[in-house]
């Protein structure tokens, strides 16, 4: 299965570069830089991104 990439909602803040995501792919969350797409990728599993950006939230 190929990632399905989408970028950040708050990329435009800094000129659209930011963080993707690939949300696509069951149980993991792949995360990659959008400056450098074709760099690396860290893979993390779906609940441990799921517990990361919950705890961004106010």
């Amino acid at each position: 299965m190929h990632p399905r990439w989408r970028k950040s909602s708050y990329s435009n803040a800094n000129g659209g570069e930011c963080v993707e995501v690939a949300d696509n792919i069951p149980g993991t969350v792949p995360v990659r830089d959008s400056k450098h797409p074709h760099g690396p990728t860290l893979v993390f599993p779906a609940a441990t991104w799921a517990a990361f950006t919950d705890s961004l939230k106010p």
